[in-house]
């Protein structure tokens, strides 16, 4: 039995039934890992020593039926911005090189209470920033697909992991698109839930109000499965909501019958590759077969969600970076003379351009005589999408969409042209702006071989008919 080509909860199973051991899952890793990281890079951190006491400890509670769950004993990678007591977090960056959190964040936690072996910390665009994971200090990540090509960001390092087969699933954190896409560009399943549903503690923030942490795995059941064991309401997180049901995995059971599916004509116009169009709609034409009803819609106020997601990711991108200045921890840079030296040179020296990008942009827009023309207007258009989202679920459970208007493009040129990078975001940021579930998963290939991922949206709360109708194309729909 090769366990790699095993899925999380298939590797779950046999566990329990004997036939293999958490440790050998996790050595299985290692030495996958040791296979493909030199091209790869999908890690920062890994800690062997830990991982395997943890696997034998885990191992043993299975053994004597303490731990009775779905993915005990599953290896997991941690995308590098969520806590992990005593492994460093770095985030990607310089400013955060040498920190080792002395806590776990809520769902690091929760990943060990399940029996889950955390093999190590992803790779990401530094402080996730970045549609690409190239941003990232510690270099560049390679998609497994075509290591010519990104893996796409900012979780693509957790994207790239299991698409290597270097873990059977992964976390990672989604502020506009960043589990979608890179799921998308590594043809892998990411779900990007409903914001509250996973606690944001221990998650280093990025834009608080869009920032939620999710499962990526290799099929659908495997996302549902780890999206019950990191959801919970958690106190420690004012954003976290009280919430049922939380059994995701019930909504496997069914199909496309009876689905009601919405086309958003916006999302299928100019810039959008033919290859992908054809792909994502040959998913509505199988969920058509199934029973389901599929209707074209008009979304509206799309062209303004991608200036309206920048503005607040910035802004409060900037709001929550103040805190690394060198004082209390991080990064300090030497030789300042004086403290707003230290600040300057602090700052200047930690962080990467793209961040710094954003902080000044965040900064202006913040600014008198700025706040008015630019943040407020931002806020009052993320209202006007989110509305617009409430009147289309009114008539659909899911909306079918692009993850990306191209499949993975190739290292270095999206770096070249910032602008165009952030354009790509144009099909995922409203759901952050709106608060709302979405799941990425594989419809196809282009002509070079390259993954092609389809977006489904439900309304808050709707995870159960995302899944379902994810599950329903995975079940039955050929590429």
């Amino acid at each position: 039995m090769n366990l790699q080509d095993l899925t999380a909860l298939k590797l779950g199973e046999a566990i329990k039934k004997g036939e293999t051991t958490a440790v050998e899952a996790a050595e299985s890793c290692f030495a996958q890992i040791k296979k493909m990281e030199p091209e790869v890079h999908a890690f920062i951190n890994l800690d062997e020593e830990r991982a395997m006491d943890q696997a034998k400890k885990v191992q043993k509670e299975i053994e004597e039926g303490r731990l009775t769950g779905p993915l005990a004993g599953v290896p997991v990678a941690v995308k590098d911005n969520i806590c992990t007591k005593g492994l460093a977090t770095t985030c990607g960056s310089r400013m955060l090189e040498h920190f080792v959190p002395p806590y776990d964040a809520f769902a690091a936690r929760k990943l060990k209470e399940a029996g889950m072996v955390i093999l190590g910390k992803a790779n990401m665009d530094e402080f996730a920033m970045g549609s690409t994971t190239e941003t990232s200090w510690y270099g560049v990540t390679r998609n497994p697909r075509n290591v010519q090509h990104v893996p796409g960001g900012s979780s693509g390092g957790s994207c790239a992991a299991v698409a290597a087969g270097e873990c059977f699933a992964a976390l990672g954190s989604d502020t506009g698109g960043s589990i979608r896409q890179p799921s998308s560009f590594c043809g892998v399943t990411g779900i990007k839930p409903t914001y509250g549903t996973v606690s944001r503690q221990g998650l280093v923030a990025y834009g608080s109000s869009l920032d939620q942490i999710g499962p990526i795995g290799k099929d659908v059941a495997d996302c549902a499965a780890l999206l019950q064991v990191i959801a919970g309401h958690d106190p420690g997180d004012s954003t976290s909501l009280e919430r049922e049901p939380w059994d995701f995995s019930e909504s496997l059971k069914g199909n496309g019958a009876g689905l009601r599916v919405g086309l958003p004509r916006d999302y299928f116009g100019e810039g959008l590759d033919e290859e992908v169009r054809r792909a994502v709609l040959h998913v509505a034409e199988n969920l058509k077969e199934q029973g389901a009803v599929v209707e074209e819609f008009d979304l509206g106020l799309v062209p303004y969600a991608i200036p309206a997601y920048y503005v607040i990711a910035s802004a409060e991108a900037s709001s929550n970076l103040s805190r690394f200045d060198g004082v209390k921890y991080g990064f300090r840079a030497e030789g300042a003379e004086g403290l707003h030296d230290m600040y300057k040179k602090t700052r200047s020296q930690g962080f990467g351009p793209e961040v710094k990008r954003r902080i000044m942009l965040g900064s202006f827009v913040l600014s008198s005589g700025y706040y008015d023309a630019y943040y407020l207007k931002a806020l009052r258009t993320k209202a006007l999408i989110k509305q617009a989202f409430d009147k289309a679920f009114e008539r659909f459970d899911v909306i079918l969409a692009p993850a990306a208007p191209t499949t993975a493009p190739r290292l270095g040129e999206s770096l070249q042209d910032p602008l165009k990078m952030y354009l790509g975001d144009i099909y995922t940021v409203s759901v952050n702006l709106a608060g709302l579930p979405a799941i990425c998963l594989p419809c196809g290939a282009d002509g070079e071989g390259l993954p092609i991922g389809v977006q489904m949206i439900a309304d808050c709360f709707g995870e159960s008919k995302m899944i379902q109708a994810a599950r329903a194309w995975e079940k039955g729909g050929r590429f």
